[in-house]
């Protein structure tokens, strides 16, 4: 039986239909009839863009994002596939703190929603820093079905890891 280290936490029953899945050869087409699209964020500037814009839509009182940057050094062995920060630095008599999100480089290359996924996720917690009913609640809301995309994109990095 294939373990699925990316799906472990998931019913057997989801587990057995990804399996299915792997052992017809259909996983991959499964992923882009569903995720057929690729997103146009290609530089930390523009992804600093992106997380600002999804921050303005549905995080206005949230403390400012000072950085967000495509990280080479995020991998999936340390399963971080983003990471979210709080620097706090002394400068002159006060306490500065800066917010960045990094998000792993090979998300350069996946579909949008995961791309979305990822930040909305990141951003979830400058306003809830645990994973909590209130922390997915608040990710559902800027991204409905973020469940199901969150699932996908365990799937996906299933599909990454066979190819």
């Amino acid at each position: 039986m294939t373990v699925l280290k990316y799906l472990q936490a998931y019913p057997a029953a989801l587990q057995d239909q990804v399996r299915q899945l792997i052992s017809e050869g259909r996983l991959g087409d499964y992923l882009d009839q569903r995720y057929p699209h690729k997103h146009a964020v290609q530089s930390d500037k523009a992804l600093y863009t992106y997380a600002l814009d999804l921050k303005q839509e549905y995080l206005r009182n949230a403390p400012a994002i000072d950085k967000v940057l495509f990280d080479n050094r995020l991998d999936l062995t340390h399963r971080a596939l983003g990471l979210h920060t709080t620097i706090s630095r002394v400068q002159g008599g006060k306490l500065k703190s800066k917010k960045e999100i990094r998000v792993a480089s090979l998300f350069k290359e996946a579909p949008s929603e995961f791309l979305k996924m990822i930040v909305v996720h990141e951003l979830a917690h400058f306003k809830e820093s645990d994973h909590n009913k209130a922390f997915y609640k608040l990710c559902e809301h800027m991204l409905p079905g973020y469940h199901q995309v969150e699932f996908d994109l365990r799937v996906y990095l299933t599909w990454r890891d066979m190819q």
